[in-house]
């Protein structure tokens, strides 16, 4: 067994018990899923949030005085 079979044979050794003592080896495509459906929720509920009136008003008039500052 060649030097560079060993180190690739140890690294992979390695990565398995450092997987096995964690418990879990990542996340499952049903959690992924489920935090794309929870980001797309919030996106849409923060979407929402800014193209209501009063949060488009205040943003409007925010942007408005840093454009007509004085320099």
């Amino acid at each position: 067994m060649t030097k560079k079979r060993r180190m690739g044979a140890w690294w992979r050794d390695r990565w398995v018990r450092r997987a096995a003592a964690r418990g879990d080896a990542g996340m499952t495509t049903s959690e992924y899923a489920m935090g794309t459906i929870a980001a797309a929720g919030f996106a849409t509920i923060l979407y929402k949030i800014v193209t209501s009136g009063s949060v488009s008003g205040a943003l409007e008039s925010v942007i408005g005085k840093a454009l007509d500052a004085p320099f």
